[in-house]
């Protein structure tokens, strides 16, 4: 496994593990990454919708040069004290950012002094800039947007929301945790639910498009192959860092299988969570792997989004007609999906949802809502066309 970059490097030239590589964090880079493949893939789909006219431009005038508020002068000055306020901080403490990034970085240590001088001088910065503003003149142009010209704002809120709902959701499938630790666990880098993200991001997404006039169901319907391609990156990189997404020890393998032995069980060596016993011989500091070999549920997770995602991505033309048809059909394959691998999946059952894990509860209702979803719509088509 690699649980951050200087293991990849170590293995690939022989580099040590514990240089600065060590900071970045595979599982965190594989996120990024999530983000990134879901907006491309959205803008592309979104221009496509565009080009065949589902959605209608709304005429925006775009003002430049106008001079700067106090809002803008808050806010900047706030982001250069969070900026001053953390890398002095990080470049002090450079040992422990390696061993936990998100310890430093999602918390409240900082260096109070380089906060102040970092705010001062960003505040700085945009006086200068507004005095260049005012000398170049306010110019008006009217412009006509359409929703993949909104790819950054909608992206924004999909992810902030996405981890405020990931939170919550967290908070309420383990709530002794959170009443021992509210703040320790609302800011720790530990414990994030998937469908507390992908619940909230709609939300958000939801609650923004509204605010914007954007028709909603095209563009969730554009959203959904890039959701599920993006969920198969992110999962690949909670098996690559070991994150303990991974399933029940294996059966025996059989005889009749044929696919490299790690698809069938993994004991995750030098994963991130060092759990399991020591490893001989090991460098560096994660040096564990399980006892007992599990299902790779990550990388069963992975194969099974990116073949979803490349049904999708094929029906999405022939769906166009049916505003809402390809996000119920995302829904039926995300639940049917999630509920399958929670067989062989390490999770915790509640006795409150029928001995069901909350992932299988909540698997249940989107594939639920997904078949009646699918089946009133082309009912309705149906209907029309007699």
């Amino acid at each position: 496994m690699y649980p951050d970059l200087s293991y990849l490097f170590h293995d690939l030239f022989g580099t040590a593990t514990d240089n600065w590589l060590s900071i970045f964090k595979t599982f965190g880079l594989l996120v990024a990454m999530a983000v990134l493949t879901a907006a491309f893939l959205l803008k592309k789909e979104l221009q496509r919708r565009a080009e065949i006219g589902q959605f209608q431009g709304v005429p925006a005038k775009i003002i430049s040069n106008a001079p700067l508020d106090i809002q803008d002068y808050v806010l900047n000055a706030f982001f250069g004290f969070i900026v001053g306020f953390k890398l002095v901080y990080i470049a002090q403490n450079l040992d422990a950012m390696q061993a936990d990034p998100a310890s430093i970085i999602i918390s409240g240590k900082g260096n109070w002094l380089a906060g102040i001088i970092g705010a001062g001088l960003l505040t700085a910065y945009y006086f200068y800039l507004d005095s260049q503003r005012k000398k170049q003149g306010i110019k008006e142009e009217l412009k006509t947007l359409y929703p993949h010209d909104r790819i950054m704002d909608i992206s924004t809120v999909a992810v902030i929301s996405g981890i405020i709902g990931a939170k919550l959701f967290t908070v309420v499938e383990q709530p002794q945790a959170f009443l021992a630790d509210p703040m320790g666990q609302l800011f720790s880098g530990d414990g994030w639910t998937i469908y507390g993200g992908l619940i909230g991001g709609f939300v958000g997404v939801y609650i923004l498009l509204r605010r914007k006039a954007i028709p909603v169901l095209p563009v969730i319907d554009a959203v959904a192959p890039a959701l599920i391609v993006s969920y198969g990156v992110g999962r690949m990189g909670c098996h690559l860092a070991g994150d303990g997404d991974w399933g029940i020890p294996a059966a025996a393998q059989p005889d009749w299988w044929f696919l490299p032995d790690w698809l069938w069980a993994q004991d995750y060596p030098r994963n991130v969570l060092n759990r399991g016993v020591e490893m001989a011989d090991c460098v560096g500091k994660y040096c564990n792997h399980l006892a007992e070999a599990v299902y790779p549920t990550s990388v069963y997770e992975t194969m099974m989004a990116f073949t979803i995602g490349l049904i999708l991505w094929s029906l999405r033309k022939k769906t166009t007609a049916w505003p809402g048809l390809l996000f119920a059909i995302y829904l039926m394959f995300n639940g049917a999906e999630r509920f399958l691998i929670e067989g062989i999946r390490v999770n915790d059952r509640h006795e409150g949802l029928g001995g069901f894990t909350q992932a299988e509860f909540i698997a249940l209702i989107l594939l639920g809502i997904g078949v009646v979803w699918a089946g009133w719509l082309l009912l309705a088509k149906k209907q029309d066309a007699v």
